[in-house]
């Protein structure tokens, strides 16, 4: 991984006392990159919704299937996943490179302990680059300045933005972020999203008791809002769906559907 840039100063200092996402996802996950803190947010969550852990994984086979989508069916080398998280089994970049090595992955996350994981961890093929920016996505300004270190923005470039806009509230205007984003890609560029909706009261109730304890809160979204998120742009099929719909195959061991419709998911294409 190269690095032509120095860690953005005004990041956060690592906290283990409060729980953060990034770390409460590894925890439910099953991963070992977590402290008291976020165990226990994460235990919280699961009493209150034990399918949690379930719809977790659901997100981590969405974006296997969408990163094999973007390289192999629609020619996809570029790849800007915001909202990294802690690297877990086949990351975007080993998706990726997998089926074309000379695939270049840019990952962007704003928490201390993804950014010392990202560079021990997120390694890139020879052919390929694999790079990691220390951003919030609340400043896409510095995302698209950084990455265009290690991508053409003048070939197409799929946007990666699983889990991370429920980290925004409305205030802070995740439309035009995703706008703001997708404004400096050219067309033949995609975007791939997912996130959770809010048609679930036990998750609602879980979120809401996870958001007193941690030190991001999380916003569930309804199922329109989600799809508005996709305005202007050309869906693949079978368009916006609960995520465990989106393309699955046997290959991700999820025969049993979704608990409630958790989180929904698309992928478009940009003019």
């Amino acid at each position: 991984m190269t690095e032509d840039f120095p860690p953005n100063s005004d990041s956060p200092s690592l906290d283990t006392h409060i729980a953060h996402s990034a770390r409460v996802w590894n925890y439910i996950l099953g991963g070992k990159d977590n402290y008291p803190a976020d165990r226990e947010a994460g235990d919280l969550i699961l009493k209150m919704f034990p399918d949690f852990a379930r719809i977790a994984r659901l997100q981590r086979y969405f974006l296997h299937r969408a990163v094999r989508f973007l390289t192999a069916e629609a020619g996809i080398r570029q790849f800007l996943d915001i909202g990294t998280g802690l690297p877990t089994h086949d990351n975007t970049h080993e998706v990726a490179q997998r089926i074309a090595p000379s695939s270049r992955i840019v990952y962007v996350d704003n928490d201390p302990i993804v950014l010392i994981h990202a560079r021990a961890l997120l390694t890139s093929a020879p052919e390929g680059v694999t790079d990691y920016i220390d951003a919030d996505v609340r400043d896409p300004e510095r995302i698209l300045e950084h990455a265009a270190h290690t991508l053409d923005f003048t070939k197409p470039v799929a946007l990666m933005m699983l889990g991370i806009l429920g980290q925004l509230s409305d205030d802070d205007d995740p439309a035009g972020i995703i706008n703001r984003l997708l404004a400096d890609l050219p067309s033949g560029s995609y975007l791939a999203l997912s996130d959770g909706i809010n048609t679930n009261q036990a998750l609602n109730a879980a979120i809401a008791a996870y958001n007193t304890r941690s030190a991001n809160t999380y916003h569930v979204r309804t199922p329109q809002q989600i799809a508005s998120f996709f305005n202007g742009l050309e869906l693949v099929e079978p368009g916006v769906v609960v995520t465990s719909r989106w393309r699955p195959d046997l290959a991700d061991l999820t025969p049993a559907p979704e608990p409630e419709e958790a989180s929904m998911c698309g992928v478009a294409r940009k003019p």
